[in-house]
């Protein structure tokens, strides 16, 4: 198959962040398929532009994986500005991707969020004449309104759930990351018996070899990924202080480390100084062919969400299969009974939006001694292995592009 996924924020080893699509197509690629992904210049984690002003796109290989960055306007904040950049990419979907394609797709996938992206890349697939593939990585509008704190009445949220419901409607076959949005899917008029799910998972080729955790010295458990609203990373740095007064009491000191970036990070350093918290480090994005390195030097890992009915329908957070791989437990603040770290016995679940629970759950694990930690750590890695592998998750990926292809083009229940 030639395969054309649309995703405005795909990344490539080399850019810090989750690299999903990019192991997807290489997994794919190995099967003996033709991929190519098309995403914005501008950087969503890093604020920074790829393709010089004066190019509508540039085509370039990374890793034997083929991008197609087509020029997007920078931004900051979620503002105007942002908005503005999604649409520039849904414009730049329709009217310049076909000219740096090549060759001609003989399927399209659309990946949400955003929406405006994935609505362009379904009328590019019309246009072809090929079927099209939507993939939900995130339940937009919902999420911003019930995690971002946009108000439900909003023009931008009408717009958006009208989008969403002709994406349902529209789309040969839905893959989706989240384990639990069939109902809503159906509820949108969308057909959940077309429906795949293929979680976010790890590349287990970009592992090194790992080393056992020293059992001396500072225990240090690190945070990596974005640092946005939906993180919640207030409770880390609450947990941080609460900690910081209690590591007289425990038997190594906790160094607790954030790493990343986002709109949230300046508030969070200014909060971390302003608490006088040296228990507590901010560091800076790195690629992600360098973050599992980095993850090697902690004892246990941290994440937390903001507590939201959203999680219903399912996490696939791409750090906590990075954490799961590393063999070490993490503590995980969210409200979601399908997680992986539940499932797996990896680590800890603890109340979202609680300091006090997640400073408890480093306690814990610092105390259950090398021994506990690396039979959690054990159980982590082999419930990844086992369910999260990137080579068998192209595998269903695959089907549901096959299965798309064999009910042809115009959606289960395009009007």
């Amino acid at each position: 198959m030639n395969i054309l996924l649309v995703n405005p924020y795909a990344l490539a080893p080399d850019q810090p962040g989750g690299t999903r699509h990019f192991s997807l197509a290489r997994a794919l690629t190995a099967m003996g398929h033709s991929v190519v992904i098309a995403a914005g210049s501008f950087d969503h984690l890093t604020r920074t532009g790829s393709v010089p002003a004066g190019e509508p796109a540039r085509r370039e290989t990374r890793e034997g994986v083929a991008f197609i960055r087509l020029r997007t306007p920078g931004y900051r904040g979620n503002g105007a500005g942002r908005l503005w950049n999604m649409l520039a990419f849904a414009r730049a979907v329709g009217t310049v991707l076909p000219r740096y394609l090549g060759s001609w797709p003989d399927v399209v996938v659309g990946s949400s969020p955003h929406p405006f992206g994935a609505r362009a890349a379904m009328g590019l697939a019309r246009r072809l004449g090929v079927p099209f593939v939507l993939e939900i990585r995130d339940v937009w509008p919902r999420s911003l309104t019930e995690v971002m704190g946009v108000s439900p009445l909003h023009p931008i949220v009408w717009v958006l759930e009208r989008i969403e419901r002709e994406l349902y409607r529209g789309a040969d076959r839905i893959v989706t990351l989240l384990p639990k949005v069939a109902r809503r899917v159906e509820e949108r008029g969308g057909d959940p018996a077309g429906i795949t799910w293929v979680p976010n998972g790890i590349d287990l080729a970009m592992i090194p070899p790992l080393d056992e955790p020293r059992d001396e010295g500072p225990f240090t458990v690190m945070y990596a990924g974005a640092h946005g609203v939906t993180n919640a990373l207030d409770v880390l740095v609450d947990a941080a202080a609460i900690l910081q007064e209690r590591a007289r009491l425990l038997p190594r000191r906790p160094a607790l480390v954030l790493v990343g970036t986002g709109p949230e990070k300046p508030r969070l350093e200014a909060k971390a100084r302003r608490l006088g918290l040296f228990n507590l480090t901010f560091r800076p994005p790195v690629p992600k062919r360098e973050i599992y390195g980095l993850l090697a030097r902690a004892d246990a890992f941290w994440a937390s969400a903001a507590d939201s009915d959203l999680w219903e329908h399912g996490i696939s957070f791409n750090k906590l299969y990075d954490y799961m791989a590393m063999g070490r437990p993490t503590v995980l603040g969210v409200r979601c009974s399908t997680n992986p770290i539940l499932l797996s016995g990896g680590g800890l679940v603890v109340a979202p939006g609680s300091a006090q629970a997640m400073a408890e759950g480093v306690e814990r694990l610092l105390l259950a001694g090398p021994g506990g930690r690396r039979a959690m750590g054990a159980k982590a890695r082999e419930f990844v292995e086992a369910h999260f592998d990137m080579r068998r998750l192209a595998q269903a990926f695959e089907s549901a592009l096959l299965a798309a292809m064999g009910e042809g083009c115009g959606g289960a229940h395009a009007s």
